[in-house]
């Protein structure tokens, strides 16, 4: 069971690791339009707040044009004004309505979007609302190729066609329509990142000290008399590990090459039944990890006792009462957060189960050593980048951010953390894949087992210097996302240097890098006797 996990995370958390996303672009584009004075707004989103009857309905979004009036950044400054539709509705002809005073709701087509606003202002409108022609993209109202005599001093946006059918249908049932328009900041800090960065950071340092929050001190009979037993043998190891997989170079090239091809099939035939797949497949792991930490940390405080009284059932002979019990409590936390997934609050059950499952997938993978860290970081690495930044060289889009926008009916991956734009009045989600986790997870993993191996703390160490390596590499993760207008970015771009390149560094000056490039390849005599439950250890 632990195994097929592991391999099932590792594979789809490669197709998410390109996950370090922000919410919804403020700035639509950039275009080569010549500037001019009359022609050099930024394309930027529009909030469209309305009033049916004096009643507010639901505030949506719209596009501003490159021309006309800028749009005002704070709701206060904007004002509020009835909606008239224009007649002829394509707007390209004086219209017949009173416009003067009011916003001149009209549809796409027939002329360029500059021609409908000169006569929109000629009519007296003081801004302009053009409906879409689909319920795709909007479009970028851009500038005619003569743009130096262009004189429009009004608001022009555009809106999607289900909210602009509905405004108009409002209207021609005699209901009064108004609307507010404004297109408020971005902030240049959004706090909800930081939680994000606790959230992954704070998940690699509880897997890396797992074993000795859930294997305290341990005083019952039974106990004592093991450690008695294994003092004897040797070195004694945690009696918690019941399977462990190590990696091994061929098993990580495969899991590239399985990740790309897996990839390449959610990209051609992505579907909703597709996505369902995953969602099933993440709550199964899901519960598998939330009901081995759950169980894990019960067992190792007080309530040791309970988890000794046993029921027999059929096929599955005896079991432990605890533990059917907690994974009555797992199964129903995953069915909740699948019944509830589109909810505002759906967050935080994703996030539960997500960190619960990478908690114990890196209990369960171990890197033996840097020479397998080194393979499979670097295999991901150009993974990330290559499916993110180069694959549109091969196909049309980005493979990586078309796959993790989800099918068409909004459904996406669920292998990745996440958390609301809290203050972001754009609202939308910061993002990060589980690969981002993970994979960096591995080696930060390993280099505090190898710390505590060998008997190394704080600064003399690795651990303490993977962990800010990798909170420094998060932290350049969203710099560029930044500074990207809140793009995909390809996370292991700053992860793999700043973790992987830290260790070689420290490995080259402290003249240990040999030392760590072949660990763990000596035979361990006593290994037979002191860990028997390591002997299905296995390598993939």
């Amino acid at each position: 069971m632990a195994s097929g996990l592991l391999r099932l995370v590792l594979l789809v958390s490669l197709i998410a690791l390109s996950l370090a996303r922000g919410g919804n672009d403020m700035v639509l584009d950039t275009d080569s339009t010549p500037k001019t004075p009359s022609c050099n707004n930024p394309y930027l989103m529009a909030k469209v707040r309305n009033w049916v009857n004096g009643r507010e309905a639901e505030t949506f979004e719209g596009a501003g044009a490159k021309f006309g009036a800028l749009l005002p950044s704070e709701k206060e400054n904007a004002v509020k004004l009835p909606v008239v539709i224009s007649n002829p509705l394509n707007g390209c002809n004086a219209s017949s309505s009173k416009l003067s005073g009011a916003i001149a709701l009209s549809a796409r087509g027939d002329c360029e979007f500059s021609v409908k606003a000169k006569i929109a202002q000629s009519g007296g409108a003081k801004a302009l609302v053009v409906i879409n022609d689909d319920e795709g993209c909007l479009a970028k109202m851009a500038c005619p190729e003569d743009s130096t005599s262009l004189n429009i001093s009004i608001f022009v946006v555009m809106i999607p066609k289900s909210n602009g059918e509905a405004l108009k249908k409002s209207i021609q049932d005699g209901k009064k329509v108004e609307l507010l328009l404004y297109s408020p900041k971005r902030p240049v800090v959004d706090f909800s990142v930081v939680f994000l960065w606790l959230m992954a950071v704070g998940t690699i340092i509880v897997a890396s000290f797992w074993s000795k929050i859930t294997a305290p001190e341990k005083s019952d009979e039974r106990y004592n008399e093991l450690a008695e037993k294994e003092s004897n043998a040797g070195t004694a190891k945690d009696d918690s590990e019941d399977e462990v997989m190590n990696l091994s170079v061929k098993g990580a090239v495969c899991f590239v090459i399985t990740a790309s091809v897996f990839l390449l099939l959610l990209y051609f035939f992505m579907s909703t039944w597709f996505v369902w797949v995953l969602i099933v497949l993440f709550c199964i792991g899901g519960i598998e990890g939330m009901h081995n930490c759950l169980l894990s940390l019960i067992l190792s405080r007080k309530w040791r006792s309970g988890g000794r009284k046993t029921i027999t059932l059929p096929l599955l002979d005896e079991v432990s009462i605890l533990s059917l019990v907690v994974l009555a409590l797992c199964v129903g936390f995953a069915v909740f957060w699948v019944v509830t997934r589109r909810a505002s609050y759906s967050w935080v059950g994703q996030d539960v189960l997500g960190i619960c499952l990478m908690i114990t997938v890196l209990q369960i993978a171990r890197l033996p050593n840097i020479k397998v860290a080194t393979v499979l970081l670097c295999c991901a690495f150009v993974y990330d980048i290559f499916w993110v930044f180069l694959s549109p060289l091969m196909f049309k889009d980005s493979v990586m951010v078309v796959v993790a926008k989800g099918d068409s009916s909004g459904e996406g991956l669920p292998m990745l953390l996440r958390i609301p734009r809290f203050f972001d009045p754009w609202g939308g989600q910061n993002m990060l894949g589980f690969g981002d986790v993970l994979f960096p997870g591995l080696l930060i993993v390993f280099s505090y087992r190898f710390d505590k191996e060998n008997k190394k703390r704080g600064i003399s160490g690795y651990f303490l210097w993977l962990v800010i390596g990798y909170g420094i590499g998060l932290g350049f993760t969203y710099l560029g996302l930044y500074l990207m207008n809140g793009n995909g970015q390809p996370a292991l771009l700053y992860l793999v240097p700043c973790t992987l390149g830290v260790t070689v560094f420290l490995g080259l000056i402290r003249r240990e890098l040999k030392q760590l490039w072949d660990y763990g390849t000596e035979p361990e005599v006593s290994r037979s006797t002191v860990e028997p439950a390591v002997e299905g250890t296995r390598s993939v």
